[in-house]
């Protein structure tokens, strides 16, 4: 747990000294961005910015797999949808075959 800390913590140092030498803010404005200008306008601690960012990094995994599978289980209920993506699918990729 102290590891990952630390890493997060380093991670969003890179993070904050990358925004203090861009050109232009507005391409580098993420959520990330957002927790580190509260900070710096003293609405987040750091605890709280290197927990948010945590909680991101930790919660990704599960809620993609979730929604994943919600996702294939809809398909699956309705075939005409499923037919519309197959040939949408067809149309971009042509001949080409899939690949992971």
């Amino acid at each position: 747990s102290k590891d990952l800390k630390g890493a997060m913590e380093i991670l969003i140092e890179q993070k904050r000294q990358k925004l203090s030498t861009v050109e232009k803010l507005d391409e580098h404005m993420d959520f990330a961005s957002q927790l580190i200008f509260a900070q710096n306008r003293g609405d987040l601690t750091a605890e709280n910015v290197n927990q948010c960012v945590l909680e991101m990094m930790i919660a990704a995994p599960d809620t993609l797999s979730v929604t994943l599978f919600f996702m294939l289980i809809l398909i699956a209920e309705h075939p005409t949808v499923e037919e519309e993506m197959m040939r949408e699918i067809e149309t971009v990729m042509g001949k080409q075959g899939l690949q992971s």
